[in-house]
């Protein structure tokens, strides 16, 4: 097991490309350089990856469609924004979120695909996959992102621990045709900035005994849970780089950003509090879902419609999770991008959307501003609780609400069974869903098909 340790110390000072990137990781350098000693003495007392896929939307596009490959590709056509800009669109000063009408400007070639968000998740599936068969304990962070703890993993390998997690992108790339980079540390937050250091394709090994000549390059704004409040906060009090964040005392650390600023002091210093969960996720404190259409649109019908469907959406998902919900908010984006929102308490805690509608319209008539041309709906809901332990109140109209609970629970068996929205609210049928267009074709074929089945529920009294 020395042995081991010594290979992963010798492979990653040795690695040039991380040394010109990083001037003072000189293998030469003695322990005490110019930014003092190490934070840590061992390599690797436990070992975590961050593996974070490459542009993954317009890179499982290029897959599919090699003909593709080598250029400058972007998905959100059916929305109207760039969702994923692949990196020869990034060169070109492309990103994510600026509208498809700026970026044909800047590149008349640019190829522009409609997002294929189920085909997106049966590729991220397909990842992780990859991912379990070299550690049981994969926490999926994102569609596209995931932390792998490989601890004691190297025996069973019979490899260091670089060499796994170079395995491991290497099968990503070789079954998927995607890249993927990654970071590998003793924490998850030092772990994170790995894989952000060297993309795409790259994989930047960070141990214990080398994070302050990391660190030492790394401003605060790259730091995994630091937004630009907090950055600001902490270059008011003369701090530059993540090195002098964790230089400072815990007490200042945690007086300046109190707990969240506590943690990741902890974290980059390479003492693990965030660890990897493996197992999915089963709770909630809030749950969001939007809805951005093209073209914006000025009729009240139909911005009502998309906001509804989120609401539905929001809901379902609640009772999934076997929660109810006591607070709801609804937004709207205008073709500005400038956002407004309200919020309201509802009368008690529930999971139907039936209930909450009542306070979905009074919002929206609040909001709503005839003639204003909006692009996006949000609705969340808050104060989440646990429905199963639900005790009925004294003046609770208890038979209605027994029914609407029987009610809903039918109509989500038969949304189970039959695909979404075959039963769904009347106020979401003026949704033009067979005519929008920049929907994939076998998108298309469904939500057509679709149509044709959907059964309205109306919104009446129970």
């Amino acid at each position: 097991m020395n042995d081991k340790t010594t290979n992963e110390r010798q492979s990653f000072s040795g690695r040039t490309d991380f040394t010109s990137a990083i001037p003072c990781a000189r293998p030469e350098l003695p322990l005490n350089t110019k930014h003092g000693p190490p934070l840590s003495i061992s390599s690797f007392p436990q070992a975590i990856v961050h593996v974070d896929a490459d542009a993954f939307f317009t890179s499982v596009e290029q897959s599919l469609k090699p003909h593709l490959r080598g250029l400058p590709v972007v998905t959100g056509q059916e929305r109207g924004i760039i969702a994923c800009a692949s990196y020869e669109a990034k060169a070109l000063g492309i990103k994510r979120g600026i509208p498809l009408w700026e970026a044909r400007k800047t590149c008349p070639a640019l190829v522009v695909l409609p997002s294929d968000y189920e085909t997106y998740s049966l590729f991220s599936k397909r990842m992780f996959n990859i991912m379990r068969r070299y550690t049981p304990a994969v926490e999926e962070y994102s569609i596209d992102e995931a932390f792998l703890d490989i601890t004691g993993m190297r025996r069973m390998f019979r490899s260091s621990y670089s060499d796994i997690v170079r395995k491991l992108l290497a099968d990503v790339n070789a079954e998927l045709g995607i890249t993927v980079s990654a970071g590998l540390s003793i924490s998850k937050s030092l772990a994170k900035l790995g894989s952000k250091f060297r993309k795409p394709a790259g994989f930047t090994p960070l141990p214990g005994r080398d994070i302050h000549l990391f660190l030492a390059n790394t401003p605060l704004e790259k730091v995994w849970g630091f937004g630009p409040n907090s950055v600001s906060l902490l270059e008011k009090h003369g701090l530059k780089t993540a090195l002098d964040f964790v230089r400072m005392p815990e007490e200042r650390a945690d007086r300046l950003l109190h707990k969240p600023g506590r943690e990741i002091w902890h974290e980059l210093r390479g003492n693990s509090i965030w660890k990897v969960c493996a197992e999915e996720k089963t709770s909630y404190t809030t749950i969001t879902r939007s809805r951005t259409f093209t073209p914006a649109s000025t009729d009240r019908h139909l911005v009502y419609a998309e906001l509804v469907k989120n609401a539905e959406q929001a809901f379902a998902k609640a009772r999934r999770y076997k929660l109810r919900a006591k607070t709801i908010s609804i937004a709207l984006r205008k073709n500005d991008f400038h956002t407004i929102g309200l919020e309201a308490k509802l009368s008690r805690a529930t999971s139907a959307i039936i209930e909450a509608m009542p306070s979905i319209k009074s919002l929206f008539d609040r909001l709503y501003s005839e003639q204003t041309p909006y692009r996006t709906t949000f609705v969340t809901i808050s104060g989440l609780m646990d429905d199963t332990s639900r005790q009925m109140e004294l003046f609770d109209q208890n038979v209605k609400i027994e029914n609407i609970r029987q009610l809903t629970a039918t109509i989500d068996m038969i949304n189970d069974r039959f695909g979404k929205r075959s039963i769904c609210l009347a106020s979401s049928l003026q949704l033009p869903e067979n005519t929008r267009a920049g929907y994939p074709a076998r998108i298309k074929e469904e939500k057509i098909r679709k149509l044709r089945f959907s059964i309205p529920t109306l919104n009446i009294k129970v």
